[in-house]
């Protein structure tokens, strides 16, 4: 199946792109948000094609993840749009920008945006996450916590920003990600946008992963740095309630609960191991890419056939 699809979620992509299928990505001179083309700091496969737009003629279906893109879809093609976020505005009340269409399909990544977003009539399903298993493995030799974020300066609060020096006085703390660089301070170390096998390898050496996000879709970092082993410390909002299960990680909506178990694993790394260990697990088995790419068929034929 020939599949034309925007470089938007770069990490998201990347496990979508191991498919069977050939992938058609928008390129344009400015390489901007609307013609990214290939990744160049994630690993994609040779199926996936880099073309102008106005070349991109024999795709059978497309895979938009942005309100913005349906209009840029050639006419009479098949439309999956792909939900990552989080409603915004009144919620529960969120309308979602695609609601009451019967010409679209909206796969939520989790349940939890499946139950928030306010679809109307619009068919909707959950295709949950599934990831390439990173090559690393955590040691947690470094008594170093970790955060993947982007944009936290300009998020803020959403990413739970406000909080980072609290953990910073119980170790310091390394934060990976896009626009990181102006949290650098004597307690926190910045790595803007690294590659990202070299954040895996650097991730892996910290003891514990910080997910402090206060409302956002489930980030593919967490499910990474549990994958990597990592034990979780996290907020206990959205999503991160089902992903991480007991024993695999400490989750709270009280602040101190989860500072105090940051110095506890700190203190004690063969707890945090132990716990590092059931996050790999349960982590492998509930966010394989097998599992993933399989939903994902069902739904590309379904819809295929479907529209046809």
């Amino acid at each position: 199946m020939n599949i034309l699809l925007w470089h938007v979620h770069g990490s998201w992509t990347t496990s979508f792109v191991q498919g069977k299928h050939r992938y058609l990505i928008p390129v344009n001179e400015a390489r901007d948000e609307w013609g990214r083309g290939r990744a160049r700091t994630f690993d994609w496969p040779d199926s996936v094609e880099e073309l102008p737009l106005d070349q991109i003629r024999d795709a059978d279906i497309a895979i938009v993840q942005r309100p913005e893109e349906i209009d840029l879809v050639p006419p009479s093609l098949p439309v999956i749009y792909v939900e990552h976020n989080t409603p915004k505005g009144d919620v529960p009340n969120t309308r979602h920008p695609l609601a009451d269409r019967d010409d679209v399909v909206i796969a939520h990544v989790t349940h939890f945006n499946d139950l928030f977003w306010d679809c109307g009539g619009t068919r909707t399903t959950v295709i949950e996450h599934g990831i390439v298993e990173p090559k690393a493995r955590w040691t947690g030799e470094l008594d170093r916590l970790a955060i993947v974020t982007n944009e936290p300066i300009r998020r803020g609060r959403v990413t739970g920003t406000d909080l980072f020096g609290r953990f910073a006085a119980v170790a310091p703390l390394d934060v990976f990600g896009m626009g990181v660089a102006g949290l650098a301070s004597e307690r926190i170390t910045a790595y803007d946008d690294p590659p990202q096998h070299t954040m895996h390898e650097q991730l892996a050496q910290r003891r514990a992963y910080l997910h402090l996000c206060r409302w956002t879709s489930l980030g593919l970092s967490l499910i990474e740095a549990m994958q990597l082993g990592m034990p979780v410390l996290a907020l206990a909002t959205t999503e991160a309630i089902a992903a991480v299960p007991p024993d695999a990680g400490v989750l709270a909506t009280r602040v101190d609960t989860l500072v105090e178990a940051a110095q506890w694993l700190i203190d004690e790394p063969e707890e945090a191991r132990r716990m590092g260990e059931r996050a790999r697990r349960t982590s492998l088995a509930r966010y394989g890419l097998d599992r993933f790419l399989a939903d994902w068929d069902d739904l590309l034929k379904e819809h295929t056939c479907g529209s046809r």
